[in-house]
């Protein structure tokens, strides 16, 4: 996958002459027949080279990982994450204490714009079979488990429009200091 792209990208800059306008390579210009052609060229080399294994490749590329800690202390290990718009975040939230999920569990909730923080969680205290995420919400874009000491969550979501986004722990009480932005650029 990796050497279609690069085939790509070298096929890009390498047709631009001094006498042509730049043409961009666009995904939908890959037709079936390159990719078989590419496929048996690297049949040698074990790889899968077809149109939906370069579209994989292109999603992959957008993806952005993004770490995130919870501690004992009742603490992110940021207050602020920064992804850009359209690409599709890969987020993992680790609880690097000690104490488990029902004493001092944590979530990663991000909420959509003008969210009624408080009163999000306060209702959020009683779904604690939900992973303190309210039935029927349309407040929150995503979120992870509830996650205790040496546990580990992973989700991923699009990352909604440009814009600043709060994130919090919705575990009962915890959304006061528990917060950061999302910012999207």
């Amino acid at each position: 996958m990796k050497t279609i792209m690069i085939f790509l990208l070298a096929f890009g800059l390498f047709s631009c002459g001094q006498d042509k306008k730049k043409e961009e390579v666009r995904l939908s210009d890959y037709n079936h027949s390159d990719a078989q052609k590419s496929a048996e060229e690297m049949e040698a080399g074990g790889k899968e080279t077809t149109a939906a294994a370069v579209e994989e490749s292109v999603a992959e590329a957008n993806v952005v990982e993004v770490s995130l800690e919870g501690t004992d202390q009742m603490t992110f290990n940021k207050d602020e994450i920064k992804v850009p718009a359209g690409s599709i975040i890969k987020l993992t939230l680790t609880h690097v204490g000690k104490l488990p999920a029902n004493v001092m569990g944590h979530n990663f909730v991000l909420l959509r714009n003008g969210t009624d923080i408080p009163a999000f969680g306060m209702k959020a205290t009683e779904f604690a079979d939900n992973n303190y995420i309210p039935k029927g919400t349309n407040a929150v874009i995503a979120h992870t488990k509830i996650v205790g000491g040496g546990e580990s969550d992973t989700i991923e979501f699009k990352a909604p429009k440009p814009g600043t986004y709060t994130f919090i722990c919705s575990f009962p009480g915890h959304y006061m200091v528990m917060k950061g932005v999302f910012i999207v650029e």
